[in-house]
């Protein structure tokens, strides 16, 4: 008889009432059992004894309840599964308030740890049995109803996925790993889910920017309204506000983090809505800001500070991480398993995704430390020999420009080997929970050493680079000395982030531990002699007796001059007058012939050489000009101005032009200006000349003006203003009655 699965299956069963037989499926809700889940509570923060039994109580309940699930046979574990809300109402409660590995771990009595690591592995042998379609050959589901009932009935979403990932996958990875596949596989429909869960997710971060005071610039970035309120930023928002978003922010990259390395099939739905970029540019503007937050704060709870500041550090590991992920499933590991035709789109793809994150400075230095990005390239180049050098080496040098204004070095990570992976997942867990805690004070550390652009360089810094590191570690913690904080910079290499986090920490080296906390800081006074240090008026001029020998005396002048310039002492000063006599008679020196010396004319009879065009030699160049030879010897001579004349020399200058001026009379002038009035005269003539040549008759008007009125006018007078009259329209109106006539004369214009 061939073994039917549980959908198909038909159970015959006497009914209590009638006693008679009925038959029903397999899958029922009168098949399920009356019992009622519990829900979850976490473990109490304090020591209080009715909280610590109360917990002890509730989960002891939840714990007997999973494992007599567990105990159930197949056809009743599914009927309990599928038709009982108590029990996933439990589940729930487990998966939203169960304590995460990176949550602050407290003191918990022992009895309280041991409670909660059997919850813990019964709750994920219940989900793991939930995602199993086929446990034996005899018991088994029909994979295509099997993922009819997850989907239909809510037993798996994509929020409770995340929760199992971030819950189990430490120490379980294999078994998490087949559970999500075998969900995925069986029921498509999360595909769909998980791709509209993606924006979700970016407008968390969105969130998050917004609560910072932040703005995205991604896609998904909307203009803020004009009466909306401005958000404040992270350095000034409340305590609590801020350390909301740092938890708020650790948890999303955790868990998103241990979804993409459980399940990587999923980076392929992430990347549609550009995830790689829009998550890049989201550490680029958040992380910073809480980075100077944080550390610009000073709290009276120093444990506080410390669990934020471990946090964030934690957060930016599993965003670069994330970020990594994603490359590789998406383009590096595509690429060495596939041929050589199509492993083209795969490098297209990953070049594209660091040209559009090269702008991310901070974002490129951290993942580059973490996952270099020059073996990426390298595997291309060994890949594909039709690599576009250009492109990657424009992406290479970006990185090496995102490392040259970082003031920390570029460090070398060793990667720890992965944890061994164990068959069964639940011992697995149990053994590896109290580990928890320890594993993740070792990845903090890790994350110390990569704490960013923030830290400082390991050279040994002096002046006012060093004064600063200082300052940032007592603005934090400002009951230390400045020569304790002084020597636990030079211990840890001048990385403030460490120093900070050792003395929060208490995990300072004995050497450290012994000075005391409030030691000063010894200030080096070096002897400074008194010359290379003085600085006054007097620096580097005629009067600085450190720098110079002798100073002139006769220039140092004590008290009120003397003899003050007045106008009269100015006047009697006839040194400049002497100086212009001197060179003026240097003018009137005119020598005719140059005498030679001797040896001179042979020198240059020797040299000369008649070697030159002498085409032109025989032209008489200047014989035809209309300039005479007087000309250029009538040119006056050279006289000394009068205030610079001797008194008897003045006198005998005037009689002497007295004597020549008859002779000045009788040379030829040089009109270099001519007189006006001959202009004038010469222009009349010639005007007169041209009115003749035309027939015009000269006008005399002073006829026209005539006597005086009452005396009577002349005849010519009278015949002069009638002509006058008669013919004034042909210069003053151009002749405008004459043309007229004219046109009305021949009909141009009606009369």
């Amino acid at each position: 008889m061939p073994v039917l699965p549980l959908d198909e299956l038909q159970l015959t069963e006497t009914e209590p009432k009638t006693g008679k037989l009925r038959t029903l499926p397999a899958l029922h809700p009168e098949m399920k059992a009356d019992r009622s889940f519990v829900l979850y509570k976490p473990p109490p923060k304090v020591r209080d004894p009715a909280l610590v039994e109360e917990f002890l109580e509730r989960a002891k309940f939840i714990a007997d309840d999973l494992n007599w699930l567990l105990a159930l046979p197949h056809d009743k574990f599914w009927c309990q599964v599928i038709f009982d809300e108590t029990l996933q109402k439990c589940l729930d409660s487990y998966l939203c308030h169960a304590p995460r590995k990176f949550d602050a771990s407290f003191d918990f009595p022992p009895e309280v740890n041991d409670m909660q690591k059997c919850l813990h592995q019964s709750v994920f042998l219940t989900f793991l049995r939930m995602s199993t379609h086929k446990e034996s050959k005899e018991y088994f589901i029909t994979p295509s109803v099997f993922g009819e009932i997850l989907y239909n009935n809510f037993l798996f979403d994509i929020p409770k996925i995340l929760d199992l990932c971030a819950l189990f996958g430490k120490g379980n990875g294999t078994l998490l790993q087949k559970m999500i596949e075998n969900i995925f596989t069986q029921q498509s429909s999360y595909f769909s889910d998980l791709n509209e869960t993606v924006p979700t997710v970016l407008q968390v971060f969105n969130n998050i920017l917004q609560e910072c005071g932040l703005q995205c610039h991604g896609a998904s970035a909307t203009p803020q309204k004009l009466e909306e309120r401005v958000k404040v930023t992270p350095s000034a928002m409340p305590l609590q506000a801020l350390k909301d978003i740092v938890l708020y922010l650790c948890d999303t990259c955790t868990t998103l983090w241990a979804f993409l390395d459980v399940f990587p099939l999923a980076c392929q739905t992430f990347q549609k809505h550009d995830f790689c970029s829009r998550l890049a540019s989201f550490y680029e503007l958040a992380i910073p800001e809480l980075e100077s937050a944080i550390k610009r704060r000073t709290y009276e709870d120093k444990s506080l500070l410390a669990d934020l500041w471990r946090r964030l550090s934690h957060s930016r590991k599993k965003v670069v991480e994330i970020f990594h992920i994603l490359i590789n499933q998406i383009c590096l590991q595509p690429i060495l398993e596939s041929s050589y035709e199509n492993i083209q789109p795969f490098i297209e793809e990953f070049l594209q995704i660091f040209t559009s994150v090269l702008q991310e400075r901070r974002f490129l230095c951290d993942y580059d430390e973490l996952f270099p990005v020059a073996d990426d390239v390298s595997l291309l180049q060994q890949a594909s020999s039709a690599l576009d050098d250009t492109r990657t080496a424009y992406i290479l040098q970006a990185v090496e420009s995102a490392w040259e204004g970082v003031e920390r070095r570029k460090t070398q990570v060793v990667k720890s080997p992965p944890p061994p992976m164990v068959s069964d997942g639940a011992s697995a867990m149990v053994e590896n929970a109290a580990k928890d805690s320890e594993g993740l004070d070792d990845a903090y550390n890790l994350e110390y050493d990569c704490a960013g652009a923030a830290a400082a360089p390991t050279a040994k810094v002096s002046g006012v680079e060093l004064d600063s590191l200082i300052s940032q570690v007592k603005d934090l913690l400002p009951d230390l000395g400045e020569g304790f904080i002084l020597a636990c910079l030079e211990e840890h290499s001048y990385r403030v982030e460490q120093v900070i986090n050792n003395i929060l920490e208490d995990r300072l080296v004995p050497s450290l531990d012994k000075l005391e906390r409030t030691m000063p800081r010894q200030v080096k006074t070096e002897p400074t002699p008194l010359v290379t240090s003085r600085y006054n008026i007097f620096q580097d001029d005629e009067f600085d007796i450190f720098s110079r020998d002798s100073v002139d005396m006769s220039r140092v002048q004590k008290g009120k001059r003397k003899d003050k310039d007045t106008t009269k002492s100015l006047l009697n000063d006839k040194r400049l007058i002497a100086e212009q006599k001197e060179r003026y008679s240097q003018y009137g020196v005119i020598v005719e012939e140059v005498p030679e010396q001797e040896g001179e004319a042979q020198f240059y009879r020797v040299d000369y050489e008649d070697e030159y065009d002498d085409t032109y030699d025989g032209n008489q160049v200047g014989a035809n000009d209309a300039d005479s030879d007087d000309e250029l010897i009538s040119r006056r001579p050279f006289t000394i101005p009068q205030v610079l004349r001797p008194k008897g020399q003045e006198e005998e200058e005037e009689e002497e032009e007295e004597v020549e001026e008859p002779e000045k009379e009788t040379t030829k002038q040089d009109h270099f200006v001519q007189d006006p009035a001959v202009l004038r005269e010469r222009a009349e003539a010639r005007r007169m000349t041209y009115l003749a040549r035309k027939g015009y008759k000269h006008d005399n008007t002073s006829a026209v003006v005539g006597n005086a009125k009452g005396h009577g006018q002349s005849r010519d007078t009278v015949q002069d203003r009638r002509k006058k009259e008669a013919n004034k329209g042909a210069r003053a109106n151009h002749n405008r009655r004459v043309m007229a006539d004219r046109k009305r004369n021949k009909g141009m214009i009606p009369s």
